[in-house]
């Protein structure tokens, strides 16, 4: 049994264990820190050799056999779901301190972590399946957990509804492969390709169905509610790995479908899309976690960007511009979970020594709260791209593929125009995302309180500032370390 397994099992074993003991959250964590701790080298690994293993575990019928297993494109997903799932468990046992039952939301996010990480270690559609709906209904449990709220059950339900209409489309894409291929397994499915006409359908299904999880404009609408209304540490794990596995279905769906000619421009105009809708939405919001939730569906339209011009590239011949919007995608999938995790989790430390979202209750607070302002502003600056920082790493191999894409010969005159597009989107972006960010620090922790909460505003303790901290420093030292893992 290999290491990401293990992790697996300790995942859920930890978890059952906490919510049998619910005054003890603290066991929930330290499952999630042995998980971290034993996958993450396990996933580098992988990465690095660039190798694929598989197990096989007889089962009972229907299923028949259960196979799990970790490949280059799983470990990239792995990695920001273990690092960024073992900081929001020891987060939230600090952020939920005052719960009557606090081991049971902890228990329900070993959960959610287990579920997400089978998802990415599945190696079979009904393995998958099973392990998406698991996922989706914790994150439904954990949304819903302050459910005494009545925004917060509509926002429950909105994301129910809309995750099961993309179940919907997940269910008839893979009877489809199943039918015409005969197999479930991704091994099989891979092995032989679907082209023409059934490929498009499969295509545009698999789309529809991850596009709602990834937040995707126009599939996002239950994206920004429910991460107003989960708690500040489900937030960060919901925008820093949830709405990712979205994008690792659609690759990995991909990877049973014969290229085709339009998906990089699809891809590049979805993302230019949401890039500009999610930003341009930000500025307008009063509540944190709102404009954080409404920047990640930007971000989501980012690494499409990206995607699509290493696919465009790829079917055409420029190995390079495909390796560079390709590796910048994958590293601003990493950059990005950092990044969110720092920002969700330090307006967790806002509403928790406020006890508001509301911006403009807020004001002075980098006086009250210097540790958490100062850790709040090094991630604003990296998620608006400003070197040396993550997110400029990340965002500046999109802009290379970008500009070598147009200068490329061979291109025709729309794709060489959607990738000019795609350009001034960026820059677009990057001008609003500042102007987004610049506005939320000087009316959250600059000036003078603007309410009785912000004057009696408190400090988060060290449990609470330590795993943003150590998020932090991976947003220092990824831009010099990542790029060699990705490219690997």
């Amino acid at each position: 049994m290999t290491a990401s397994a293990i992790a697996l099992l300790v995942l859920v074993g930890t978890g059952v264990v906490a919510s049998l003991v619910p005054r003890w959250p603290g066991i929930a964590a330290a499952g999630a820190i042995a998980a971290a701790a034993l996958g993450i080298p396990a996933a580098v690994a992988v990465l690095g050799e660039g190798t694929a293993v598989e197990h096989r575990l007889a089962w009972a019928a229907p299923i028949d056999e259960v196979r799990i297993g970790l490949d280059p494109l799983s470990a990239m997903f792995a990695l920001p779901l273990l690092a960024l799932g073992a900081a929001c468990a020891v987060y939230g046992v600090f952020y939920l301190d005052r719960a009557r039952r606090p081991g049971v939301p902890a228990a329900v996010l070993n959960l959610l972590l287990a579920a997400m990480l089978l998802v990415v270690l599945a190696r079979d559609a009904v393995v998958l399946l099973i392990a998406w709906e698991m996922m989706t209904l914790a994150i439904y449990l954990l949304v819903t957990y302050e459910h005494g709220d009545r925004a917060v059950r509509r926002a429950g339900w909105v994301y129910l509804i809309a995750s099961h209409l993309g179940v919907a489309c997940l269910l008839a894409l893979f009877v489809l492969l199943g039918h015409l291929r005969g197999s479930f397994g991704f091994a099989e499915l891979a092995a032989r390709p679907l082209g023409g006409g059934a490929a498009a359908v499969a295509a545009v299904l698999a789309l529809l169905g991850f596009g709602v999880k990834a937040g995707i404009v126009p599939l996002h609408v239950w994206l920004p509610e429910a991460h107003a209304a989960a708690p500040s540490h489900i937030s960060a794990l919901m925008s820093g790995v949830l709405i990712k596995l979205g994008l690792y279905g659609l690759l990995r769906t991909l990877g049973f479908l014969e290229p085709a000619e339009w998906w990089g421009p699809v891809l590049a105009a979805l993302g230019s899309g949401s890039a500009l809708v999610g930003i341009a939405l930000a500025l307008y919001q009063r509540d944190i976690k709102r404009a954080l939730a409404y920047s990640s569906i930007e971000n989501v339209g980012v690494i499409l960007i990206g995607l699509g011009v290493g696919l465009w590239a790829s079917d055409a011949g420029h190995p390079r511009i495909a390796a560079l919007a390709l590796c910048g995608a994958m590293l601003h999938i990493w950059t990005h979970a950092m990044m969110k995790g720092v920002m969700f989790l330090g307006a967790g430390s806002v509403l928790h020594g406020t006890g508001t979202r509301d911006l403009e209750t807020m004001g002075g607070l980098m006086r009250r709260m210097p540790r958490t302002g100062a850790l709040f502003v090094l991630g604003a600056v990296a998620i608006v791209g400003l070197p040396p920082l993550a997110g400029f790493a990340s965002e500046w191999l999109v802009y290379r593929g970008l500009i070598d894409g147009g200068l490329a010969p061979g291109g025709d005159a729309g794709w060489i125009l959607l990738l000019l597009f795609a350009v001034a989107v960026l820059a677009a972006v990057g001008a609003l995302a500042t102007l987004c960010f610049v506005r939320i620090i000087g009316v959250a922790l600059l000036g003078q309180p603007r309410s009785a909460a912000a004057a009696r505003a408190h400090e988060s303790g060290a449990g609470m500032i330590a795993p943003i901290a150590a998020l932090s420093a991976g947003i220092v030292v990824m831009p010099f370390a990542a790029p060699h893992a990705v490219a690997g």
